[in-house]
């Protein structure tokens, strides 16, 4: 049986991620940190992830086992010596840690073996090429010879696992939707089997049509949803005015999408449908809370807000709806969440432009600056 190492045995980690890789055939070993969830995997011999909404099913996944990588690193390298493919669902700061289970696999893996196949699966550009050049960085002088035992391919992933119900187990509960493109030409002629994923030559439309369309529509509804005191992602977008802002904004993307990317209008305007269709989705208990968590490394420079509004500036594209949705995430307060206290410090201490420079890494020249500035005055005013 072929194996996949994953690394983030968490809700997207079983629900997604290694789903498709049980359904591809391969024996999947979880790696995480968090001994209490290691163990809950390895306490049973399957579990179920729920697609709740129309469409979906149950589907059992079976073939699985957990390590844990910091009790056990040396079995993480042993896991990963003897794999076929290594993915990741950790978060894109979190890709530097386990670089070092990646290096120490791969000194351990046969120099005839076929090459580790190595994918990111992240909410970010580009994931699988930070991933390779921290094992660049970690490997050092090794490195020569360590790059041959491996294959990496960027891919974008898209599917919605809002937090859990209490008592579910390792089960997972998911939307029935999923996207997993994967760049086809690091594989040459032997691309890994994951049905559903499907591999194109240039994925970089893919990921920026996905990041400024769900995560930029998904982040807005959350941040507009939570201004107007609402809970719920879908009772967000029951709300006129929220979804007339979330709307606004996908235009503005989806106009950038056209304009850099070629993208037909007609298309952009149905997989925007598609997207909105897919937040409304009342059977998916997920809060604003959960969806706007982390607003500082949302607001940054090439995440989902700053990054298309950057570029449709930079081409004279509108940008006012992504502009009031930069307002919203400036507004966003959970004590709960160390970036939403962190941001709301920084509003305190820092003159609007110190702030915009600082927290979204544009430069004062930059055509968007100004307007982002006036936005940071409004919210240290409200």
């Amino acid at each position: 049986m072929t194996k996949a190492v994953h690394f983030g045995a968490g809700n997207i980690g079983r629900g997604f991620v290694g789903l498709l890789l049980h359904e591809g055939g391969y024996e999947v070993v979880f790696s995480d940190v968090a001994a209490a969830l290691v163990d809950a995997i390895n306490d049973v011999s399957e579990y179920t992830v729920h697609e709740v909404g129309e469409g979906g099913r149950d589907r059992v996944v079976t073939g699985f086992r957990a390590i844990d990588s910091a009790a056990d690193p040396e079995g993480v390298a042993a896991e990963v010596a003897t794999a076929d493919v290594v993915t990741t669902a950790v978060g894109p700061t979190v890709l530097r840690f386990i670089a070092p289970h990646i290096v120490a696999g791969l000194a351990l893996r046969e120099p005839d073996a076929p090459p580790l196949q190595v994918m990111a699966c992240e909410n970010a550009i580009g994931a699988t090429d930070t991933l390779r050049e921290h094992i660049r960085e970690q490997a050092g002088t090794a490195w020569d010879a360590l790059s041959a035992r491996a294959v990496f391919a960027n891919t974008a992933v898209d599917r919605i696992v809002p937090g859990q119900p209490e008592g579910g187990g390792v089960d997972v509960t998911v939307e029935p939707f999923f996207e997993w493109a994967i760049e086809r030409h690091p594989f040459g002629d032997t691309p890994p089997t994951i049905p559903g994923a499907h591999f194109v030559d240039d994925l970089a439309p893919y990921i920026e049509r996905k990041l400024f369309t769900v995560n930029t529509g998904h982040a807005t509804a959350a941040y507009l949803g939570a201004r107007a005191g609402l809970e719920r992602i879908s009772d967000a977008l029951a709300d006129e005015a929220v979804e007339a802002g979330v709307a606004a904004a996908l235009e503005e993307t989806s106009a950038l999408l056209a304009a850099k990317h070629g993208f037909d209008a007609a298309d952009l305007a149905g997989y925007r449908a598609t997207i909105l269709g897919r937040f409304r989705n009342p059977a998916l208990p997920d809060t604003v809370r959960r969806v706007g968590r982390q607003p500082l490394r949302k607001l940054s420079r090439h995440e989902r807000f700053v990054g298309p509004a950057a570029e449709a500036a930079e081409r004279g594209l509108p940008v006012d709806g992504l502009l009031a949705a930069i307002g919203a995430a400036l507004a966003f307060r959970d004590p709960e969440d160390e970036q939403a206290v962190e941001l709301h410090r920084l509003l305190a201490e820092l003159d609007a432009p110190s702030f915009t420079e600082q927290v979204t890494g544009l430069e004062p020249s930059h055509p968007l600056f100004a307007s982002i500035v006036g936005a940071v005055e409004r919210a240290q005013s409200a």
